[in-house]
């Protein structure tokens, strides 16, 4: 994947993944909500069997999935295979990205397959900059605040409503797209074959006004 351009307004995908213990290699579940023109245009979900089918009971009574739910699902490199392409060119958000992003490097590296090369934005980063005020910005507290649907730790729901925050985050800082989002301080992180680097909030940027359609 190369990107270095984001090609139309909020050409994007919010992933989200949760997992069957406490390794990274271990998704059990990859949801994934696709953006485009500034909306939310499809969410998918897809069961993953982990390569060692051991589950956690601390994972398992957050997310609600166990070993015999994904004992037929496919593992992750089938999985990978169908999202792949479809992702490519697209900017990739993540709710505390440092989490996602981690499961997808090790992930991959587990099954020996290549690293994509791709930006990333980590939504925690962009909700801070643009509701500085509010006590907590985790996935469900920003979903209550702003109205969104979510069935919470359900890997599509939570795609979804990371895919709705940064879209609310980028019309409160005044933005015309996610594309955007570099010009409020914030660096986008990235993933290549080389390495990776971490999204930064960085110095705020003087904010515009609220642009309201």
């Amino acid at each position: 994947m190369s990107m270095s351009v984001f090609p139309g307004r909020d050409h994007a995908v919010a992933i989200d993944f949760e997992t069957a213990n406490e390794t990274r290699t271990s998704a059990c579940s990859i949801g994934v909500a696709w953006i485009e023109n500034g909306r939310v245009t499809a969410t998918e979900e897809h069961l993953i069997r982990p390569r060692e089918l051991r589950f956690n009971s601390f994972n398992s009574a957050i997310h609600g999935i166990r070993a015999g739910d994904v004992a037929d699902a496919p593992e992750f490199p089938e999985v990978w295979g169908r999202l792949r392409e479809r992702m490519e060119g697209r900017l990739i958000l993540a709710h505390n990205a440092a989490f996602d992003i981690s499961v997808l490097r090790h992930t991959l590296t587990d099954y020996g397959l290549d690293w994509p090369d791709c930006a990333y934005l980590c939504t925690v980063v962009l909700a801070r900059r643009a509701w500085p005020t509010l006590t907590a910005h985790k996935l469900n507290h920003l979903a209550e605040f702003l109205g969104i649907a979510l069935d919470h730790h359900h890997a599509g729901s939570d795609a979804e409503a990371c895919g709705r925050i940064a879209l609310a985050a980028a019309r409160e800082l005044g933005l015309f797209g996610l594309a955007e989002v570099a010009g409020t301080g914030i660096s986008f992180g990235r993933i290549a074959p080389g390495g990776y680097t971490p999204c930064k909030g960085g110095k705020a940027a003087p904010r515009r006004p609220r642009v309201v359609v």
